[in-house]
Protein backbone atom coordinates (compact mmCIF):
# COMPACT_ATOMS: atom_id res chain seq x y z
CA UNK A 1 0.00 0.00 0.00
CA UNK A 2 1.15 3.20 -0.94
CA UNK A 3 1.09 6.44 1.06
CA UNK A 4 0.59 9.58 -0.80
CA UNK A 5 1.69 12.61 0.82
CA UNK A 6 0.57 15.87 -0.68
CA UNK A 7 3.72 17.81 -2.34
CA UNK A 8 4.87 21.73 -1.27
CA UNK A 9 4.20 24.09 -3.63
CA UNK A 10 6.59 26.49 -4.92
CA UNK A 11 4.69 29.21 -5.27
CA UNK A 12 7.42 31.46 -6.39
CA UNK A 13 8.43 28.58 -9.29
CA UNK A 14 4.54 28.57 -10.44
CA UNK A 15 4.87 32.44 -10.73
CA UNK A 16 7.76 32.41 -13.02
CA UNK A 17 6.24 29.96 -15.15
CA UNK A 18 3.04 32.14 -15.51
CA UNK A 19 4.98 34.76 -16.31
CA UNK A 20 6.47 33.10 -18.81
CA UNK A 21 2.75 32.12 -20.56
CA UNK A 22 1.81 28.26 -18.44
CA UNK A 23 -1.62 27.49 -18.40
CA UNK A 24 -0.71 24.63 -16.25
CA UNK A 25 1.00 26.59 -13.66
CA UNK A 26 -2.37 29.21 -13.06
CA UNK A 27 -4.33 26.74 -13.11
CA UNK A 28 -1.96 25.27 -9.91
CA UNK A 29 -1.97 28.74 -8.65
CA UNK A 30 -5.97 29.43 -9.14
CA UNK A 31 -6.88 25.83 -7.49
CA UNK A 32 -4.37 27.19 -4.48
CA UNK A 33 -5.81 30.45 -3.94
CA UNK A 34 -9.41 30.87 -5.64
CA UNK A 35 -11.32 29.87 -2.05
CA UNK A 36 -9.47 32.96 -0.03
CA UNK A 37 -10.06 35.45 -3.15
CA UNK A 38 -13.95 34.27 -3.07
CA UNK A 39 -14.19 34.65 0.56
CA UNK A 40 -12.96 37.71 0.31
CA UNK A 41 -14.77 38.92 -1.97
CA UNK A 42 -18.10 37.77 -0.67
CA UNK A 43 -17.49 38.84 2.63
CA UNK A 44 -17.40 42.79 1.38
CA UNK A 45 -20.41 41.96 -1.29
CA UNK A 46 -22.34 39.36 0.37
CA UNK A 47 -23.04 37.68 -2.89
CA UNK A 48 -22.02 34.28 -4.48
CA UNK A 49 -22.79 35.82 -8.07
CA UNK A 50 -20.36 38.94 -7.28
CA UNK A 51 -17.95 37.00 -5.53
CA UNK A 52 -17.58 34.51 -8.40
CA UNK A 53 -17.50 38.04 -10.31
CA UNK A 54 -14.84 39.11 -8.68
CA UNK A 55 -12.96 35.89 -8.44
CA UNK A 56 -13.01 35.59 -12.07
CA UNK A 57 -11.74 39.63 -12.54
CA UNK A 58 -8.50 39.08 -9.93
CA UNK A 59 -7.66 35.65 -11.70
CA UNK A 60 -7.52 37.14 -14.87
CA UNK A 61 -5.61 40.56 -13.92
CA UNK A 62 -3.56 38.22 -12.05
CA UNK A 63 -2.82 36.15 -15.49
CA UNK A 64 -1.98 39.52 -17.49
CA UNK A 65 0.23 40.86 -14.61
CA UNK A 66 2.12 38.24 -13.70
CA UNK A 67 5.29 39.15 -15.91
CA UNK A 68 5.48 42.08 -14.26
CA UNK A 69 5.25 40.93 -10.73
CA UNK A 70 8.49 40.76 -8.47
CA UNK A 71 9.42 36.82 -8.61
CA UNK A 72 9.73 36.65 -5.25
CA UNK A 73 5.97 38.44 -4.49
CA UNK A 74 3.18 37.79 -1.73
CA UNK A 75 1.08 36.13 -4.50
CA UNK A 76 -1.91 35.35 -2.16
CA UNK A 77 -1.35 38.74 -0.67
CA UNK A 78 -1.33 40.26 -3.98
CA UNK A 79 -4.22 38.58 -5.25
CA UNK A 80 -6.47 39.72 -1.90
CA UNK A 81 -5.93 43.19 -2.41
CA UNK A 82 -7.10 42.48 -6.02
CA UNK A 83 -9.96 41.16 -4.11
CA UNK A 84 -11.11 44.36 -2.21
CA UNK A 85 -9.94 46.57 -4.95
CA UNK A 86 -12.42 45.01 -7.06
CA UNK A 87 -14.80 44.14 -4.48
CA UNK A 88 -15.66 47.68 -3.84
CA UNK A 89 -15.52 48.97 -7.63
CA UNK A 90 -18.31 46.55 -7.78
CA UNK A 91 -19.77 47.82 -4.44
CA UNK A 92 -19.59 51.24 -6.21
CA UNK A 93 -21.06 50.67 -9.66
CA UNK A 94 -24.24 49.43 -7.80
CA UNK A 95 -24.53 52.37 -5.98
CA UNK A 96 -24.36 54.72 -9.29
CA UNK A 97 -26.63 52.19 -10.97
CA UNK A 98 -29.43 52.50 -8.26
CA UNK A 99 -28.69 56.41 -8.29
CA UNK A 100 -29.45 56.26 -12.23
CA UNK A 101 -32.23 53.77 -11.37
CA UNK A 102 -33.90 56.82 -9.30
CA UNK A 103 -33.10 59.82 -11.65
CA UNK A 104 -35.44 57.77 -13.87
CA UNK A 105 -38.26 57.62 -11.89
CA UNK A 106 -38.08 53.72 -11.07
CA UNK A 107 -38.38 51.98 -7.85
CA UNK A 108 -36.92 53.60 -4.08
CA UNK A 109 -35.97 51.78 -0.96
CA UNK A 110 -34.67 53.30 2.35
CA UNK A 111 -31.60 50.99 1.77
CA UNK A 112 -30.08 53.67 -0.85
CA UNK A 113 -30.35 56.41 1.14
CA UNK A 114 -26.76 56.23 2.07
CA UNK A 115 -25.53 56.03 -1.53
CA UNK A 116 -23.29 59.22 -1.34
CA UNK A 117 -21.99 58.17 1.76
CA UNK A 118 -21.15 54.26 -0.17
CA UNK A 119 -19.63 56.25 -2.90
CA UNK A 120 -17.56 58.15 -0.72
CA UNK A 121 -16.45 55.64 1.47
CA UNK A 122 -15.57 52.81 -1.79
CA UNK A 123 -13.44 56.01 -2.97
CA UNK A 124 -11.32 56.15 -0.30
CA UNK A 125 -10.89 52.57 0.23
CA UNK A 126 -9.80 52.03 -3.13
CA UNK A 127 -7.48 54.55 -2.45
CA UNK A 128 -6.26 53.24 0.63
CA UNK A 129 -5.65 49.42 -0.88
CA UNK A 130 -3.40 51.48 -3.63
CA UNK A 131 -1.29 52.89 -0.60
CA UNK A 132 -1.53 49.83 1.05
CA UNK A 133 0.07 47.81 -2.13
CA UNK A 134 3.41 50.67 -1.75
CA UNK A 135 4.18 49.88 1.25
CA UNK A 136 7.57 48.47 1.95
CA UNK A 137 6.96 44.64 2.41
CA UNK A 138 7.62 44.18 6.27
CA UNK A 139 5.33 47.51 6.91
CA UNK A 140 2.77 45.88 4.30
CA UNK A 141 2.60 41.97 6.55
CA UNK A 142 2.71 44.22 9.65
CA UNK A 143 -0.51 46.59 8.98
CA UNK A 144 -2.53 43.27 7.27
CA UNK A 145 -1.95 41.27 10.14
CA UNK A 146 -2.08 43.78 12.97
CA UNK A 147 -5.16 46.22 11.08
CA UNK A 148 -6.60 43.99 8.80
CA UNK A 149 -6.81 40.47 10.36
CA UNK A 150 -6.81 41.70 13.84
CA UNK A 151 -3.76 40.40 15.33
CA UNK A 152 -2.24 41.81 18.40
CA UNK A 153 1.27 43.31 18.10
CA UNK A 154 2.82 40.36 20.16
CA UNK A 155 1.10 38.01 17.68
CA UNK A 156 2.22 39.37 14.32
CA UNK A 157 5.95 39.94 16.13
CA UNK A 158 5.66 36.07 16.69
CA UNK A 159 4.49 34.89 13.56
CA UNK A 160 7.01 37.38 11.43
CA UNK A 161 9.87 36.29 13.83
CA UNK A 162 10.20 39.87 14.86
CA UNK A 163 10.60 42.24 17.65
CA UNK A 164 7.09 43.84 19.45
CA UNK A 165 8.59 47.15 19.13
CA UNK A 166 10.04 46.78 15.65
CA UNK A 167 6.31 45.73 14.26
CA UNK A 168 5.11 48.63 16.59
CA UNK A 169 7.74 51.10 14.42
CA UNK A 170 6.23 49.36 11.41
CA UNK A 171 2.94 49.97 12.25
CA UNK A 172 3.80 53.53 12.70
CA UNK A 173 5.83 54.10 9.76
CA UNK A 174 2.63 52.31 7.45
CA UNK A 175 -0.02 54.86 9.34
CA UNK A 176 1.90 57.68 8.56
CA UNK A 177 2.59 57.07 4.73
CA UNK A 178 -1.02 55.92 4.40
CA UNK A 179 -2.43 58.93 6.08
CA UNK A 180 -0.25 60.92 4.01
CA UNK A 181 -1.18 58.92 0.97
CA UNK A 182 -4.79 59.58 1.07
CA UNK A 183 -4.50 63.28 1.91
CA UNK A 184 -2.84 63.72 -1.56
CA UNK A 185 -5.21 61.88 -2.93
CA UNK A 186 -8.32 62.59 -1.83
CA UNK A 187 -10.25 65.77 -1.24
CA UNK A 188 -11.72 67.36 2.57
CA UNK A 189 -14.87 65.69 2.41
CA UNK A 190 -13.09 62.18 1.71
CA UNK A 191 -11.52 62.39 4.69
CA UNK A 192 -14.12 62.20 6.63
CA UNK A 193 -14.74 58.73 6.68
CA UNK A 194 -10.81 57.99 7.18
CA UNK A 195 -10.83 57.51 10.78
CA UNK A 196 -13.50 54.64 9.66
CA UNK A 197 -9.88 53.06 8.02
CA UNK A 198 -6.96 53.81 9.84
Amino acid sequence: MHIHTKPVIDEYKLLRQVAQGSQHAFKLLYELHKKKVFNKAFYILKSEVLAEEVLQEVMLKFWQNAGSMRPDSNISAYLLILAQNQSFQILRRKVLEARTEVAMGEAWTEKHNETEEEILLADTRKILTEGIALLPAQQKMVYELCHIQGLKYEQAAQQMNLSVETVRSYMKLALRFLRAYLKTHTDIVALLVIFRLI
